[in-house]
């Protein structure tokens, strides 16, 4: 027997809470199909947990356009639900000369993006603002922040709820088919089941490709690359934070933001995260790479005392595109994309889709008419 129902988002990330959200808010009947027992156990509950500015991304780009207006969404979304969250700001340190000329690179590609409020700060000023970090010059970036995430996709899960969507937990969506008279979705679990869809989010973040492959009738050259990048936090020891503010050195060209400092905000101060190409999902932290961040957080931070960082958790960044390419865009496909009416699939959503998840929602939405 199979059951017809209006929408279905895969997966109870935050980016998928968030358009089950809007969708429900929209007047879409919605069910979420969850895998896993809980919501947000993935890329979600295994970030920074910063809110970013948009600082970074390729002009006209998906990234630079939904961090900004998510950014903003996201500060006015906090205040009014309560959410914990704190605009602490950042710097974002050059750890030698040649690194200040980036500096002024990076204030032209956020101005380009809308960010207009960077300010330079000379090496004695950051001392001033951070006394433990040493450097030739940084940008202020005021509008960075961090947030409770878990907290965010709970009311993200409330408000869904409230307007009528269900999730779904334990059920992994195993195939599917695309027919004339809607897309067929196979669901394994206790309960194994067909759904007949009129609109489908695939918004299953490191799983979205094995989705789309599974489901008969989507061309296969409308599906990227599926790569993998794991990134390791390590956390520093009790006692008084060493710093106030959020501190990133100038970013890597082929991938991550470098080994930068946030505070959390219960106080704990983490470093992370690095960068490590692997071929499948893998959450495991080497101590071993402890080596290596005690060498990129002396660049800015000489003081870290030895023996002073512990293991703490990893995340896995659902890439598009392969080591040794430059960063790709998020890909957002709805039917001009793959030519099926009522499907929009979520690929590479990494960083910043925390930070974009709102107004990544908005354009689901806006692609799946009610």
């Amino acid at each position: 027997m199979v059951d017809r129902v209006g929408c279905v988002v895969i997966g109870a990330g935050v980016v998928g809470l968030a358009s089950a959200r809007a969708l429900a808010m929209a007047g879409h009947e919605v069910i979420v199909l969850e895998s896993a027992d809980m919501i947000g156990t993935g890329t979600s509950s295994r970030n920074s947990e910063v809110i970013h500015a948009g600082i970074y991304y390729s002009k006209d780009s998906n990234k630079a356009r939904l961090c900004v207006k998510g950014r903003d969404m996201m500060y006015a979304y906090c205040e009014s639900h309560g959410i914990d969250h704190k605009r602490c700001g950042k710097l974002i340190v050059a750890t030698d000369e040649q690194q200040v000329e980036l500096l002024d690179d990076i204030k032209g590609r956020a101005a380009v993006n809308g960010v207009d409020n960077l300010t330079f700060v000379d090496s004695k000023k950051v001392l001033e603002m951070e006394p433990n970090v040493t450097c030739h010059g940084a940008l202020l970036s005021p509008s960075t922040g961090l947030v409770d995430s878990h907290s965010l996709m709970l009311a993200y899960q409330g408000e869904a709820e409230d307007h009528g969507a269900m999730i779904a937990f334990n059920s992994p969506v195993i195939g599917g088919e695309i027919r004339g008279d809607g897309i067929l979705l196979r669901v394994g679990g206790d309960e194994p089941m067909e759904l007949l869809c009129d609109h489908v989010v695939n918004s299953a973040g490191l799983y979205a490709q094995t989705i789309s492959r599974s489901i008969e009738g989507i061309p296969a050259e409308s599906i990227p690359g599926q790569y993998f990048a794991r990134g390791v936090y390590f956390t520093l020891g009790g006692g008084k934070p060493p710093f106030t503010r959020l501190i990133y050195p100038v970013p890597d060209p082929l991938g991550g933001l470098g080994v930068h400092v946030t505070i959390d905000l219960g106080g704990q101060v983490k470093f992370g995260p690095d960068v490590e190409w692997i071929d499948s999902v893998d959450y495991t932290v080497d101590p071993a790479r402890g080596e290596l961040f005690y060498e990129s957080i002396r660049k800015y931070w000489k003081g870290l005392p030895d023996g002073s960082l512990q293991p703490g958790y990893a995340g896995v960044r659902p890439k598009i595109h392969p080591k040794g390419s430059h960063a790709t865009d998020f890909m957002i496909q709805g039917p001009d994309a793959h030519g099926i009416k009522g499907l929009v699939n979520l690929y590479g959503i990494e960083s910043p889709g925390l930070t974009s998840s709102l107004a990544i929602a908005e354009d689901v939405v806006n692609l799946l008419p009610a």
